[in-house]
């Protein structure tokens, strides 16, 4: 349809999601050679989702010395993108049906570069917070409409474009992990310096979304359509699909919670991970580097695993696998953490690639655009939700007993429910269908 030939996972969500490819490229505006600058600009996005959280983990210990915060705090700080996600989230598929998803992820990106610059500049716990906030608040309607994007642009081809985002996603969050602190060492300016930089590829994501809203214009002027002709955040000019009612779904609500137990498990891991890392004895430097490699797993795995998901009807046995995987890491982590520290990364980088899948899910478990539209808020929102403890708790358990142990049984505990509800999320069923 685009002018690539269809892979057999793509004409899995065809089937799964009839009839949304219809004159796409028309009610975009953009012919096929566009539809490449559109491709970039998902991957440019998804590169800018995690650098605000996955840098901050090797520097945590700086900035908490450099603003005064406690290890509670701390726990607070790493659940603050959870909060973020699940409060900022359940707005994105509002605002894209009013603006448009493409100018909601424009803002979103223009959120991220600000935040991000700000936060350097903070001379306090609260400004540190606030400015956070805002870069927290742009990932957030990024994390809820990049399905969408995907349904809208690229109808016949989910799974490939899911992986290719996904794959940006998981190396973005890498490059922080491990440039951050020799960033930080090789520009000078300590802490604040490390966490600025990361605002620069933000301002590039936002202007290339510029290029394409500036160019559906064009296209639509130059096919005599009008804004009302063409609803911004509407599925190809046809009939708005009315949204099914999600929370009546049981499918959504695994996803939900599946989404919230990988979620706990993926913040804690760049939240808590290097000082886990670094209490074992191993160097500040090798800490980050260690998240690099659990965060890096996912560059490779997060283009193949949608796709392999794409193509099965159930996937609870390959979330189990991914699990299993999760909780063979923290074993090792409780009994040999400086050890075994690359296999355990190594482990647990394939445990977190739970994350492209339950977003290939997302695009599978809904037949129209505004369900999936629905079902990504609804599960990415409720599971942030959902996963706001699980940082926290590991501070305070942390904090009480001065070492790792608990934690680790914690998460162990959680990602043994993650097994159990990824089975759940797995069946192959359609929330129009239940709802």
């Amino acid at each position: 349809m685009n002018g690539m030939a269809l892979t057999n996972d793509d004409r899995t969500h065809v089937k799964h999601a009839p009839g949304n490819g219809r004159g796409f490229r028309a009610a975009a505006g953009l012919t096929p050679r566009w539809l490449w600058v559109v491709a970039a600009g998902l991957f440019l996005t998804a590169l800018n989702l995690r650098p605000a959280i996955s840098g901050l983990g090797p520097l945590l210990e700086e900035v908490r010395h450099g603003l005064g915060m406690s290890g509670t705090v701390a726990g607070l700080l790493t659940s603050l993108p959870a909060l973020c996600f699940a409060v900022f989230g359940v707005t994105a598929p509002r605002l894209a049906r009013r603006y448009g998803p493409a100018a909601v992820v424009l803002a979103g990106m223009a959120a991220v570069a600000l935040g991000t610059a700000l936060r350097p500049l903070a001379g306090g716990t609260g400004v540190f917070l606030a400015t956070s906030t805002l870069a927290l608040a742009g990932i957030a309607v990024g994390n809820v409409l990049m399905p969408v994007l995907v349904k809208r642009y690229f109808p016949d081809r989910i799974g490939t474009m899911t992986g290719l985002y996904s794959m940006a996603l998981a190396g973005g969050t890498a490059a922080a992990a491990a440039l951050t602190v020799p960033l930080t060492q090789a520009i000078g300016g300590g802490w604040r310096t490390g966490l600025g930089v990361w605002s620069v590829p933000a301002v590039l994501a936002a202007l290339l979304w510029v290029v394409v809203l500036l160019r559906e214009r064009r296209g639509r002027r130059g096919t005599g359509e009008t804004h009302g002709s063409v609803r911004p955040g509407g599925e190809n000019g046809a009939r708005r699909e009315p949204a099914p009612r999600i929370m009546r779904s049981p499918t959504a609500w695994a996803l939900a919670v599946f989404f919230g137990l990988q979620s706990t498990g993926a913040y804690v891991t760049l939240g808590w991970m290097p000082q886990i890392f670094r209490d074992a004895g191993v160097p500040a430097t090798t800490a980050g580097v260690l998240v690099a490699v659990i965060m890096g797993m996912g560059v490779p795995l997060a283009f193949v695993l949608p796709r392999l998901a794409a193509g099965m009807r159930r996937q609870g046995g390959l979330l189990a696998v991914l699990g299993v995987s999760g909780l063979a890491a923290y074993a090792g982590l409780w009994l040999a953490p400086a050890a075994g520290a690359w296999l355990w990364a190594l482990l647990l980088g394939v445990a977190m690639c739970a994350f492209p899948v339950v977003l290939t899910l997302i695009g599978m478990r809904a037949r129209t655009g505004a369900g999936v539209a629905g079902l990504s808020a609804f599960a990415q929102s409720t599971g942030y939700l959902l996963s706001l403890p699980g940082p926290l708790i590991v501070g305070l358990l942390y904090d009480t007993t001065g070492g790792w142990d608990g934690p680790l049984l914690f998460m162990i505990v959680l990602m043994a429910l993650q097994i159990g509800i990824g089975f759940l999320a797995g069946r192959d069923r359609c929330v129009e269908d239940e709802s």
